[in-house]
């Protein structure tokens, strides 16, 4: 997974595959998801993302922990 932050155009873009993209729906204003051939999710861009969220460059991942069986 990628995250591109473009503040020229004020883009967030989340990649989740290398894909090529097929096709792209506006999913809700401003929200643009990519989908492959299979119809899987590639990628999805947030427009005016400094608009949407209070700090588009700063990013946090956690990996939840894993659950007994």
């Amino acid at each position: 997974m990628k995250v591109v932050f473009d503040p020229g155009t004020d883009t967030l873009t989340i990649i989740f595959s290398d894909k090529p993209v097929a096709e792209s729906d506006e999913d809700k204003p401003g929200v643009i998801l990519d989908y492959d051939t299979g119809g899987n999710l590639v990628s999805m861009e947030i427009l005016d993302a400094s608009k949407r969220m209070s700090l588009p460059t700063r990013i946090e991942y956690q990996v939840a922990p894993v659950q007994p069986a």
